[in-house]
């Protein structure tokens, strides 16, 4: 039961700082003073005012008082930002943990192994706490002397709180499991929210709806891909920190800082540095894959999966099917399998035909890579090649260019056989991979003495006179004549 005198010392602390006195005057207070008075019952510690204070004045409680508890009591609330020490009434805020395990390293010397794999550290810091004063803490700790060969007054005990003990590893994997609870009834509501308002990040158009359309579009319209939507928690969060580096004027793969944002722009272009940065640990947090197993990352999971991937393969590849790659067409969404089926269709029904025009242009295969993409662009963007119409839709672009016969009337040269056109407009198109060289580039190879003629072995003459070709050639027309 707490005394009466320490209720006083409790509450009758009063704050250092400056006080105005009724004339107005400012009076300059001793800092870290404390004032006490003797109490004659437990509703003065409430009621008695202070010394230095007016008696007219109502009295009133400012702020919520809590009473002392027992050294193995809990100081403070759940959800409280500090964390209390193991062993006294030290406090130190959640986010000076280091703190905390160095107070308790020097004054009480005791130390915890493997911090990183507790899930909840005030939790559990608030559970040992109880369970020290219940039992001695030779009971559950390791003990580690030091300095074992010096005289016995120059030895020293140092006590290993770890999961070796079975009740410690109890209790880590159980605030493992409700921290996994929690993250994901987390990322079940933030999927299921329909409410979600944003920006992107690099061209500032807004988003309504669900934060998927928002991710979908930077990773369509921008190639930056943060991940599946459905594997990222807390999610606006995320959003914020990376915006807040942005801000900064800092890349967000490499974490360079730039002069201006114009800058930092055309460094993440350039670079390809549009995603962020996966050997940094503050995005661990946003992604559900770092909080399924205890102390394990993502890299180290994703491991695990590829070894056991290579464990089960089978050297029998028998069964294998392979599915032939399917290429489409310039003008419609049609596929074939091979380029002479493609080719057929173009023609039927696009009057246009590769195969003539690569002949009579005398087209190499780099050529018609550029030939090809060029198409492909043009199409993408709505525009004939051959009047430069551009129109709303595909569909009205294929209309107009069948009807003007406007799909076999190429542009000149110059126009389409371009450098530019070397970059495919489909990373996906398999159409270029089906191309190939034209007859003439090879008649003019061969016309031009381009043909690489690998000599026979000289050296043995006797036996390449018998083993020879020449002979079998020579003995046909001989029983030919």
């Amino acid at each position: 039961m707490a005394t009466v005198a320490e209720l006083g010392v409790s509450v009758m602390r009063v704050e250092s700082g400056r006080r105005k006195s009724r004339r107005g005057k400012e009076v300059k207070k001793n800092s870290g003073s404390m004032w006490l008075q003797p109490l004659r019952s437990c509703s003065d510690v409430l009621f008695t005012p202070l010394q230095g204070r007016s008696s007219d004045s109502k009295d009133c409680i400012l702020e919520p008082l809590s009473l002392p508890e027992s050294p193995g009591g809990t100081t403070s609330l759940e959800g409280s930002p500090s964390v209390p020490c193991i062993f006294c009434e030290e406090h130190f805020l959640i986010d000076e943990q280091d703190k905390l395990l160095k107070h308790m390293i020097i004054e009480h010397k005791t130390v915890i192994a493997d911090v990183k794999l507790v899930a909840d550290f005030q939790r559990y810091i608030s559970y040992w706490r109880k369970r020290f004063t219940e039992q001695p803490i030779t009971d559950f700790c390791s003990v580690i002397r030091i300095n074992s060969t010096a005289p016995f007054e120059e030895q020293d005990n140092y006590f290993l709180l770890c999961d070796v003990l079975p009740e410690d590893r109890i209790l880590r994997e159980e605030l493992q499991k409700q921290r996994l609870k929690q993250i994901l009834e987390q990322q079940q509501q933030e999927r299921n929210d329909d409410n979600f308002q944003g920006s992107c990040m690099f061209c500032n158009e807004e988003f309504l709806g669900n934060r998927s359309v928002l991710l979908n579009h930077m990773a369509r319209e921008h190639t930056f891909n943060i991940g599946l939507p459905d594997n990222i928690v807390n999610c606006n969060e995320f959003l914020c920190t990376l915006q807040k580096k942005l801000d900064n004027l800092q890349c967000l793969y490499c974490e360079k800082t730039f002069r201006d944002k114009n800058t930092l722009k055309d460094h993440m272009r350039k670079k390809q540095h549009r995603k962020i940065n996966p050997k940094n640990r503050e995005y661990d947090r946003f992604y559900v894959i770092n909080y399924l197993e205890l102390g394990k990352s993502w890299e180290e999971v994703q491991l695990e999966d590829d070894r056991e991937l290579l464990d089960h393969q089978e050297d029998d590849w028998s069964d294998w099917e392979e599915h032939p790659l399917s290429a489409v067409c310039l003008f419609c969404e049609k596929q074939a399998e091979t380029i002479e089926k493609l080719c057929v269709h173009m023609e039927d029904a696009h009057e246009f035909d590769l195969l003539k025009i690569k002949s009579e242009l005398g087209l190499n295969f780099y050529q018609q890579v550029k030939l090809v993409n060029f198409i492909r662009r043009q199409i993408h963007q709505c525009r004939c090649y051959g009047c430069h119409e551009k129109f709303k839709s595909k569909a009205d672009l294929r209309t107009h260019m069948e009807e003007a016969k406007h799909t076999s009337l190429l542009p000149e040269r110059q126009t389409w056989d371009q450098p530019q056109y070397y970059f495919p407009t489909y990373e996906n198109d398999t159409l270029l991979c089906t191309l190939s060289d034209s007859e003439s580039d090879l008649t003019a190879q061969e016309q031009n003495g381009n043909i690489a003629i690998i000599s026979e072995d000289t050296s043995k003459l006797r036996a390449l006179k018998q083993s020879s070709i020449l002979n079998q050639l020579l003995l046909h027309e001989s029983l030919k004549n």
